[in-house]
């Protein structure tokens, strides 16, 4: 297969861990006989520096061009520090999600066996989680109106869903039920909020095209209690933008790093794939990151592209080298801590 991919490495650590993704997916294709080509683009701080924008129309175009995009992280203190800064390096992420259609945002949580007692959580708790949180991505209160009155010193942010954007975002969640443990969860707030009760009677009236799903209603309060308390009780969980923005942060402590979660983000005609920690600005240029949640979400781009055999061999080799400890210092605990750079090289040569 050829395949034609977006390379937006962003800011911070994002190039490093970037790089190791790279070379395992090009090790991956030439054990099976695949062709990359790859097509680098400005995205974030770094796009903002060269240009004046986040998301340049040419990133654009060579995204929607491509067959899927593979992205680091964005994030720079300089805009995180100043409230009055008219651009930001977040824009270009809503921009380009709402320019490129990206509309479901999967974000897997699992545990990895040479890791459980590495976790914050007893084992007990967590050993064998194996779920999905699919956020909305394009709709919700990070894109409703929002503004200030009163001189200032009001503000306000809108949380507005159409049925149509919960509905094909359902739709998606249902499907993967179906190839899993055929449960779903949908994951509101509906005794506040309005727009909560629009996401429960819109699933609810699609409960009847989807028999073989067992369909639960929780409050997001709830679910961010028993997502700790016993998580391999969910499955598939839907949820809203803001809801799923924070579960899913939640979720990753599972795992025992924040550098282990890949995600990806689904589009009618072109898809995102990405880990789902920030730019670490702190670690940038230091060779110390963690690639294994980029590394990870290149696998899902496989997996995407129905190489599963691909994907498969890109975990086992990120298996192999979790209970190997060939790690980097977030997961050393004390023993050799590898470089980014040689847990990609380590990555790729094991492949």
């Amino acid at each position: 297969m050829n395949l034609t991919i977006a390379l937006l490495a962003g800011d911070g650590i994002g190039p490093e861990v970037i790089d190791q993704a790279v070379k395992v997916s090009d090790a991956v294709s030439q054990k099976f006989g695949h062709n990359i080509t790859w097509k680098p683009a400005l995205m974030g701080a770094v796009a903002i520096d060269a240009v004046g924008e986040p998301y340049p129309d040419e990133t654009h175009e060579i995204c929607a061009g491509s067959d899927a995009v593979l992205f680091g992280a964005i994030g720079d203190p300089r805009f995180d520090n100043n409230p009055s800064a008219k651009v930001r390096p977040e824009q270009g992420l809503l921009k380009m999600r709402k320019a490129l259609g990206l509309f479901a945002n999967v974000r897997p949580t699992f545990t990895f066996p040479s890791l459980v007692d590495k976790s914050p959580l007893k084992r007990e708790r967590i050993e064998g989680t194996d779920l999905i949180i699919l956020r909305e991505l394009t709709g919700g209160v990070y894109f409703g109106e929002r503004g200030r009155h009163n001189e200032g010193n009001t503000a306000f942010d809108t949380m507005t869903y159409h049925r149509f954007e919960i509905e094909r975002l359902a739709k998606k969640g249902f499907e993967m039920a179906l190839k899993r443990g055929k449960k779903l969860c949908c994951v509101d707030k509906a005794n506040v909020l309005e727009a909560s009760r629009l996401w429960r009677e819109t699933v609810q009236a699609m409960e009847k095209d989807y028999p073989e799903v067992e369909v639960t209603y929780e409050f997001v309060d709830a679910v961010a209690m028993r997502l700790i308390q016993w998580p391999k009780g969910y499955d598939v969980i839907i949820t809203a933008n803001l809801f799923g923005d924070i579960l899913t942060d939640e979720a990753s402590v599972i795992s025992g790093s924040m550098g282990l979660m890949p995600s990806s983000s689904l589009g009618e005609s072109v898809s995102l794939y990405e880990p789902i920690h920030g730019s670490y600005p702190q670690a940038a240029g230091k060779d110390i990151a963690n690639p294994l949640a980029t590394v990870l979400s290149a696998a899902m781009l496989f997996e995407d592209f129905d190489l599963k055999d691909e994907a498969k061999a890109i975990r086992d080799v990120v298996n192999k080298s979790l209970a190997e400890g060939i790690v980097t210092e977030d997961l050393a605990n004390g023993a050799k801590a590898y470089k980014t750079s040689e847990v990609g090289d380590w990555l790729a040569k094991n492949l």
